[in-house]
């Protein structure tokens, strides 16, 4: 932990920290006014970091019941207009679903973080990549979408703290972090500084006493004849506008490649290690890593499809960005998928077999 005076954003030094307080911090440098959270492994130093810079700060930390009551909460201090965030694992995720639904008919802002772990069910605590479908597809009832981001590092998870808060504001939509077991466990030195802020709109839509004026109404009942029809509208206009402008990827030895490599947060590291050795031994690959897993980079696995190469994308799952992946490429190319679910971890070793195993598909 760091002392309020010794933060990063003053000394602009880089300092040894794990992620999941790395993040916590990062929050707090980003605005965040009230925190509400439940304690689960492995995002338990989330809320144990909360409950003692919150109030160093003057700001709101509850620990609640249940992670009901943390999405509910994260739901009415919203509607205030102030900056709220909730954190969880994979099973206390599940219970926030409804409550994640309600925030998005109300177009309420919110930074919801899933360090991710083995399932289904109870699972393990074991690092995982298995709830991409449920972060990727909104996750609760009904026609809505959340901002996704998957981190690779600590560094990362600091970094996109900061934009996923004003992204909230500007789109005025829940982000989530899809994080896991390693990245909120690992120590690595990050550098933690106040970020200029995007151009925020105003909060003309927030609960903050009429006074000389009309009162605001903040809600995701919608009964009137047609009403919850144009609110949906309203609602994919914002997710295409999103999908045009948020999309956030890196991409290596692409350009040349036969192989190209697909894999998001933990695992794109160990690809990318796996690709340096396939090329060391003369094999040209090349990875794509996904930054915003929603809007996914589409566009750019497409255009890379049109080489006739082939792909393979590895996942901590039984697979579920594939499907993505496969949507993208369009039957341009083979997808092949190589995964490790229920806290497995692929090798770099079992990555590089894999690519030595694949057949280049002669161009047509």
């Amino acid at each position: 932990m760091i002392e309020k005076s010794d933060t990063c954003s003053e000394t602009h030094k880089r300092i040894l920290m794990c992620g999941n307080e790395a993040l916590a911090e990062a929050s707090i440098i980003a605005g965040l006014d009230a925190y509400f959270g439940y304690p689960i492994t492995p995002q338990n130093e989330i809320t144990a970091y909360m409950s003692r810079r919150m109030a160093e700060e003057g700001r709101v930390f509850i620990q609640s019941e249940s992670e009901l009551a943390a999405i509910n909460m994260v739901f009415g201090a919203s509607a205030t207009g102030k900056r709220t965030m909730t954190s969880s694992s994979s099973p206390g995720i599940s219970l926030m679903q409804e409550g994640m639904s309600y925030l998005a008919g109300a177009e309420l802002p919110a930074v919801v973080v899933n360090v991710m772990r083995g399932g289904p069910g109870l699972g393990n605590i074991a690092p995982s990549q298995s709830d991409y479908f449920q972060a990727t597809r909104g996750g609760g009832h009904g026609d809505y979408r959340t901002i996704v981001f998957g981190p690779s590092t600590v560094q990362e998870l600091v970094d996109y703290m900061h934009l996923a808060f004003d992204l909230a504001d500007v789109y005025r939509i829940t982000v989530v972090i899809l994080a896991d077991g390693f990245l909120g466990q690992m120590m690595e030195p990050v550098l933690l500084e106040k970020k200029p802020h995007r151009e925020l709109p105003a909060k003309d839509w927030a609960l903050t006493g009429a006074k000389g004026r009309e009162q605001n109404i903040v809600r995701s009942l919608w009964l009137p004849e047609g009403a919850l029809e144009a609110l949906n509208n309203k609602l994919k206009a914002k997710y295409e506008l999103i999908e045009k402008n948020e999309v956030l990827c890196e991409q290596y030895e692409v350009e040349d490649a036969e192989i190209v490599v697909v894999a998001y947060g933990i695992a794109a590291r160990i690809v990318r290690s796996a690709v340096s050795r396939a090329r060391e031994e003369g094999i040209k690959a090349g990875w794509i890593r996904p930054i915003t897993l929603w809007p996914f980079p589409t566009e750019q696995i497409s255009r890379a499809a049109e080489e006739f190469k082939i792909f393979l994308t590895v996942e901590m799952s039984l697979g579920q960005m594939v499907e993505d992946v496969r949507l993208a490429v369009a039957g341009k190319a083979p997808v092949v998928f190589y995964g490790r679910p229920g806290g497995g971890t692929p090798t770099v070793d079992e990555i590089l077999d894999k690519i030595k195993q694949l057949t280049i598909p002669e161009k047509r």
